[in-house]
């Protein structure tokens, strides 16, 4: 009796384990379809995915679940807020010492790029242009004196807005000219053949972000490295920095060193 005590104890560990198996390798996973696939109750899997939130094994969505480790897809900016936060604030903190007072930067949408905002609390007299719609309301007041978003369609599941990096003095009038000091842009994927990332009009606004740059820092947190996305953004000669949490292998360092591009990490 004591034998089948124990071994029924451990069969939620065991379940656990089998289902954060599944959720990684499936990448996006919901309730109802686990219940079935276990054979398990919706509230069971519920209780489940929660402990498998709090022990960071996999993300809790609403209806579901997301892997953890998972950064090919699309994810909703409430689902990779959660993803590599820690790696984030550190390439936050030394792209933001990449910044000088009274400089003018172009930020582009995503997460990194919103964690960068947050550290220019510090920093007085910036401009700003970005297409992230989260940043105005993130960043500090004190740190800029103009900031501009891009107009274009909003995209709503990175709340950003994806169109022309430019802006008009009067509705239907001629550009205007924009420059900056330095671009910082957050991609998808990392290889020797250069960055991208995975919709092909987040691609265009940040290669023109680039070409609009007398500087660029990209960011990417260490588990973006060895990939390559649908759309490429640039390749690694037509960037300054790259900025990670983490030395990346030693080919890829090689290969940055040979194109001089300066590899920031902690």
């Amino acid at each position: 009796m004591e034998a089948r005590a124990s071994s029924k104890r451990r069969l939620p560990a065991g379940r656990k384990a089998d289902l954060a198996a599944y959720v990684e390798h499936e990448g996006e996973v919901t309730v109802g379809g686990l219940a079935e696939h276990f054979g398990v109750s919706i509230d069971t899997i519920r209780r489940d995915l929660d402990q498998l939130d709090r022990e960071g094994v996999v993300i809790r969505t609403h209806g579901g679940a997301v892997s953890a480790e998972g950064q090919l897809k699309d994810r909703a900016l409430d689902v990779r807020l959660r993803m590599q936060t820690e790696e984030k604030e550190k390439i936050a903190r030394l792209a933001a010492g990449l910044i000088d007072d009274g400089a003018v930067v172009m930020l582009n949408a995503g997460t990194t790029t919103l964690a960068v905002a947050r550290a220019l609390r510090n920093h007085r007299d910036l401009t700003i242009a970005t297409n992230n719609l989260r940043i105005p309301a993130e960043i500090s007041p004190s740190a800029f004196r103009d900031l501009y978003v891009f107009g274009g369609a909003v995209r709503a599941i990175t709340q950003a807005t994806t169109g022309p990096v430019a802006f008009t003095m009067t509705p239907g009038g001629p550009e205007v000219d924009i420059r900056c000091d330095l671009a910082l842009i957050a991609v998808g994927a990392v290889d020797e053949e250069g960055f991208s990332t995975s919709n092909m009009g987040d691609a265009t606004m940040m290669a023109e972000m680039i070409q609009r740059a007398e500087r660029t820092a990209i960011l990417a947190d260490s588990s973006k490295f060895g990939r390559r996305l649908f759309a490429q953004v640039t390749t690694l000669d037509r960037v300054d920095y790259v900025v990670t949490d983490a030395p990346p292998a030693p080919a890829f360092a090689t290969a940055l060193a040979q194109a001089e591009v300066e590899l920031l990490t902690p």
